[in-house]
Parts: C-alpha cells; sequence; structure tokens
C-alpha cells in the first residue's frame, strides 16, 4: 500500500511542500485527500436526502484543501474518467454559498496560489503581507514545473468558468437545488 498523499503526483509534490512550510499563500491548508461526503452534504444542504444516486454523484468531488481563512475549500470535480487528475476542474466551494469554478487544472490553482492572496487579487507591494513561506513556494513553483504566477488572475479564472461553469452547473442541477446550481459564478453562466 502507497503512503502517498493522493493519486495525483502534482498534489504529492506540493503536500510535500506544504508539510514543510505551510504558510505560504493566504488562507490555503491542505487536508486529508478526499474527506467522506459529508462535507459536501452539509454544504449543499441534503441531509436526509433519500436520493439513492447522491453517493454517486458525490463521489465526483474530492475535497482536498481549505481555500480562505474562513471555511472556503477546494474540490477536484472528476467531470469525466480522464486518466489524467491533476487535469481535472478545481471547484471553491465558498463559505458564503458561492460556487466558483477557479481553474482548469492542479497546476493553474498553483499559479493562483502563488499571488498569495485567497480571493487571487494580485498585489504589487510584493513586501508587505506576505505568507511566511511565500517567497519559498514561488521558487518551488518556478523549479517543480516551471511556473510562475499569473500577471492576470483573470485570465485563469474565466478560462475555467468558460471551459467548465456552465457544465458544473449543469451536473449539479441533477441532484441539487437549482439555487445552489445557479450559484456558481462565471461568464459562462
Amino acid at each position: 500500500m502507497s503512503d502517498a498523499y493522493s493519486p495525483i503526483p502534482e498534489l504529492n509534490l506540493l503536500k510535500e511542500f506544504y508539510d514543510q512550510q505551510p504558510c505560504f499563500s493566504d488562507g490555503f491548508e491542505m487536508y486529508e485527500y478526499g474527506q467522506p461526503d459529508d462535507v459536501f452534504i452539509h454544504w449543499l444542504d441534503m441531509a436526509g436526502s433519500q436520493d439513492p444516486e447522491l453517493p454517486g454523484h458525490l463521489a465526483r468531488l474530492v475535497y482536498f484543501a481549505q481555500a480562505t481563512g474562513s471555511g472556503s475549500f477546494y474540490a477536484l470535480w472528476r467531470c469525466d474518467d480522464r486518466a489524467d487528475l491533476a487535469t481535472l476542474p478545481v471547484i471553491r466551494f465558498g463559505d458564503e454559498g458561492d460556487l466558483d469554478v477557479v481553474a482548469i487544472g492542479l497546476r493553474d490553482l498553483f499559479r493562483l496560489l502563488a499571488l498569495d492572496d485567497e480571493w487571487f487579487a494580485p498585489d504589487e507591494d510584493e513586501d508587505d503581507d506576505r505568507s511566511m513561506d511565500h517567497h519559498d513556494y514561488v521558487i518551488w513553483l518556478r523549479r517543480t514545473f516551471g511556473l510562475t504566477r499569473p500577471e492576470d488572475p483573470s485570465t485563469i479564472l474565466d478560462a475555467a468558468s468558460e471551459a467548465y461553469g456552465r457544465r458544473f452547473a449543469d451536473w449539479l442541477r441533477q441532484f441539487a437545488s437549482d439555487d445552489i446550481a445557479d450559484s456558481v459564478v462565471g461568464p459562462s453562466h
């Protein structure tokens, strides 16, 4: 049995970095990979649901990290059966009921995390208010993946929303309320 964090090499590399230097991006905290469905049942307000297909739907969401200090979190959406799980869309489940498709894959999320802002707002003042391990993360990101922080994070966010926003909302409508599906944020919605 493997003691790897996840079946995704890119996420395992991030976890190795995180275990040594956890304070690299504001609000970000790694959790146990693929925790039980109850986190989604609670968020989707589906406690007591008698839908026999609900566990199958929820198995398509893989919880892996806190997104903000106020309780938002990230999950991978298994939108299909692709082999490369690192290319699955990343969904942010907001603590105020908002849903965002934030990245087309993990590498885009890693770039957004280099902004060191839980809402991905670029900060031009590099020296003030940076997370303790931020500088080391930026170096790690470049050395490990050849990636840098985005100059304009909206290009990543808009591309993710365009590619998966409507599709994710339509998928949610199969088992969640229309209000929840309608909360998916982005231009494609």
